[in-house]
């Protein structure tokens, strides 16, 4: 009976022998993940982390406990460190796999302050994705990566004004003047009504080269409504001009040469009016602009002889 007492008591000095082997060997492993962050090879570290929890695990006791805490701490905070340096090597699509993984990690080891750091970056890594690839013109792929970043912080201005330039270039109109108010209300009105106003300028011109003059006309009102600008009027005035509306057309001509009197083809302008004026029966407006040109070197001949038989 006595040799079986002893035989109990060696098999458990023994296990005890075993367990402080495996929480040295752990502790190793933790020291050597220790060294290779302080040596800035983070993902050797990482993995040695994991491999030290794993062995801590295996571990009995007070200290095992300790050190697996810890392990749980290092590890997504390790990962938050890596995703940091992917954004600033403009690695987005790395950046985002890691910032996800460190979420999933610290809620599962309890780390929320880790796991609120990574969600918090996430937005603004698909913001300068969105930019990178504007610059780089895929406007596809930044228009898909803005609408994550427009999902995320729906009140981030300078995510729905680069949302709304990305699809302009996509022919999205719609969903571009929808970003692009959106950006106006958030404060940036100056940027966001120029591309809007540029970008249904070339849409009343395409329209207006399509002979679809109403539709023309509509949007390039719209183009003023955002920006005012002396082209769209010159298109506006081409455009009631074709659809027989002399007065429409001239009216739009005299706003042309309100918003640009030093225009190249001022003198062209004035022409155009007293000629349309003319030819409606417009006898004052006529005279009144022939008048302006009546000196003028390319033609002044003919206002003064429009002059003379009106």
């Amino acid at each position: 009976m006595k040799k079986l007492f002893v035989a109990i008591a060696a098999l458990g000095l023994a296990a005890a022998v075993a367990s402080a082997q495996d929480f040295n060997a752990a502790i190793d492993v933790f020291n050597a993940g220790a060294t290779a962050l302080e040596g800035g090879n983070k993902t050797e570290a990482l993995a040695q982390f994991r491999s030290a929890l794993t062995q801590f695990q295996a571990c009995e006791g007070d200290e095992a406990a300790e050190m697996i805490e810890k392990c749980k701490e290092i590890i997504p905070n390790t990962l938050l460190s890596i995703a940091k340096e992917q954004i600033n090597e403009a690695d987005y699509d790395k950046a985002l796999t890691s910032l996800a993984e460190v979420q999933a990690v610290a809620k599962e080891y309890g780390i929320e302050e880790a796991a609120t750091e990574a969600a918090g970056l996430v937005p603004n890594v698909f913001l300068r994705k969105g930019s990178t690839l504007i610059k780089n013109k895929d406007f596809a792929g930044a228009a898909a990566a803005l609408k994550e970043a427009v999902a995320l912080t729906p009140d981030d201005d300078q995510a729905n004004l680069l949302l709304g330039q990305s699809l302009i270039q996509t022919g999205d109109l719609a969903g571009a003047t929808e970003a692009l108010e959106k950006a106006a209300a958030l404060g940036k009105a100056d940027q966001a009504n120029k591309l809007l106003g540029n970008a249904y300028l070339k849409e009343g011109q395409a329209l207006l080269k399509a002979n679809k003059t109403a539709d023309a006309i509509a949007a390039l009102e719209k183009s003023n409504g955002y920006n005012e600008s002396g082209n769209a009027y010159k298109l506006i005035a081409s455009a009631f001009t074709k659809a027989g509306k002399s007065k429409d057309a001239i009216n739009a001509y005299k706003k042309y040469l309100e918003i640009t009197p030093n225009a190249k083809d001022a003198s062209d302008i004035i022409f155009t009016i007293a000629a349309t004026a003319q030819k409606a029966g417009d006898k004052a407006t006529a005279k009144e602009y022939y008048n302006k040109i009546a000196s003028d070197a390319k033609y002044g001949a003919q206002a003064q002889a429009q002059l003379k038989a009106l």
